[in-house]
């Protein structure tokens, strides 16, 4: 069987047609949302010939971290943050390609599958985390967006937000000055164009292929064409003080309200901007009537908050339901048409469910550092399928959450935040942490502060955006939850560190 992965970075469930069902924004789980209705024709299509995951949960955060879990079948926040693949490391489209610099037709005969990756998330190749690219049989990046390093002149003769002139998304509007002539030039156009292209010229000369297609948007730059942005806000973008992104911040302490508007318009068209083109990708699979053979896995990294908590942006908080519980879609060509499921699923299963697709086995992992994955097949063929007890995710050094579906706690660290160590021998250079001298497999983390957030219990069937903190008034969950998250984390071969570092050493 065929794959095709599809990961849009920081897409909100509730802007997903299959989830929000066609329901202004603010009548989905958060009254603090907006009253668009986010149309998602393309998102439902897939959604029409798959299965829908209600309970997904993303893993590590934020984007490269995410990736790592991805591509390793194993959660990175508890061991290290933002950083590249490790030399042994058995990613994803190795156990797929095999060994690099051979030929083609040499990993064919061996019982290898062909894999490519299409991109303009330029962080996969940007210092810090330049190497998820290098197992893939090919890849394809788009250049341009958000700080890419692409164009250098001219100075100052191009269209931008003289709020963007020193951040990094200068680069981004000096490049799509060069780039952008029409709606096709769009970054996430570009991606799923070429990989139109590449499904007619390789299927179906290569069978069981994986196909890996990593889309920025909706991240920010949130730059969606003007049409598109007056559908919900007709100011388009004559709003003055509004750049390419808003900063991760509660809203209220940096922008007024018109600016806040502004944003989350332009944050809902850019997702359906992004579902427009994905229907481009779809139409192709159409023609070359690859649905009868081809798994289609649709997801993202995390989400964003959108007002929710008062928030806009990622971090800064814990991973409450709007930045941690994300759209989880596959369209298998047998099983599980138009179906949904409740079982408790997260970014780390696509490595076996990948692996298991295309018929490659799971590789030998050494003793103590098990896979986290579960393969999510057998869950489309039995409904009644189980997948995991708990799921828990969240950032390096920050807090860790975790939920049985119901319940979820988001549990903050000791006031020092210690001990904490960086393993592995990368140092940190996309997000900063103040590391010490390598030894014996890490680097301790010398100051790291942690959320300010307190701990926090949530019973989502009452409260999906985990608005209340229920930790004072149910003493007996929320040391059921820590007892569970305890266990969790000695079944995943956590640090153990991260035991006392969690105040999880002894519940009373």
């Amino acid at each position: 069987m065929n794959v095709i992965v599809i990961l849009c970075d920081t897409l909100r469930r509730d802007h997903c047609g299959p989830y929000h069902q066609g329901r202004p924004l603010n009548c989905c789980w958060s009254d603090e949302a907006p009253d668009w209705v986010v149309p998602t024709p393309n998102i439902d299509r897939l959604a029409a010939r798959g299965t829908v995951f209600d309970r997904c949960y993303c893993g590590s955060t934020p984007c490269m971290p995410a990736r790592r879990d991805i591509y390793t079948g194993r959660y990175e926040f508890l061991e290290r943050g933002w950083g590249p693949l490790d030399e042994d490391d058995a990613d994803l489209p190795r156990q797929v390609s095999g060994p690099p610099n051979r030929s083609v037709q040499w990993a064919i005969d061996q019982g290898y599958r062909v894999s490519s990756l299409i991109t303009d998330h330029f962080h996969l190749w940007e210092q810090g985390a330049g190497n998820y690219h290098m197992g893939y049989t090919g890849f394809d990046f788009v250049r341009g967006c958000e700080a890419d390093a692409y164009y250098t002149a001219p100075e100052t003769d191009f269209p931008h937000p003289e709020t963007d002139r020193h951040t990094k998304n200068e680069r981004h509007w000096r490049n799509v000055h060069h780039i952008r002539q029409s709606e096709a030039d769009y970054f996430c156009a570009q991606v799923f164009r070429k990989a139109a292209t590449w499904l007619e010229r390789n299927y179906p000369a290569h069978q069981d292929f994986y196909l890996h297609l990593d889309v920025f948007d909706p991240h920010e730059p949130w730059d969606p064409p003007e049409e598109i942005l007056k559908q919900f806000d007709p100011r388009g973008y004559d709003v003055s003080d509004v750049g390419a992104a808003p900063p991760y911040c509660a809203w209220r302490d940096e922008l007024n309200e018109s600016q806040f508007m502004a944003y989350r318009a332009r944050y809902a068209a850019k997702v359906v901007f992004l579902d427009r083109w994905l229907g481009h990708l779809f139409d192709a699979l159409d023609r070359l009537d690859l649905w009868k053979d081809t798994l289609v896995i649709l997801t993202t990294d995390h989400a964003t908050y959108n007002g929710d908590h008062g928030r806009i942006g990622k971090l800064q908080t814990h991973q409450f339901d709007a930045v941690g519980h994300i759209p989880f879609i596959m369209a298998h060509p047998e099983v599980g048409h138009g179906e949904r499921r409740s079982q408790l699923v997260q970014l780390v299963d696509l490595y076996p469910t990948v692996l298991a697709a295309v018929d490659r086995p799971l590789p030998d992992v050494p003793e103590g550092r098990p896979l986290h994955g579960i393969d999510l097949v057998p869950v489309l063929e039995d409904a009644q399928g189980s997948t995991r007890e708990y799921a828990v995710y969240g950032q390096f050094g920050k807090s860790v959450s975790i939920t049985d579906g119901n319940w979820v706690l988001h549990q903050s660290p000791v006031p020092k935040n210690r001990p904490l160590y960086w393993y592995g021998y990368h140092l940190s250079k996309f997000m900063d942490y103040d590391l010490g001298t390598y030894a014996n497999g890490r680097r301790q983390v010398i100051d790291c502060m942690s959320w300010p957030t307190p701990t926090w219990l949530s019973y989502k069937p009452a409260d999906m955006n985990e608005l209340k903190n229920l930790a004072d008034e149910e003493p007996g969950q929320l040391r059921r939850m820590q007892r569970a998250l305890r266990g969790e984390l000695m079944r995943l071969h956590a640090p153990l560190e991260q035991l006392d570092r969690l105040n999880l050493r002894v519940i009373y």
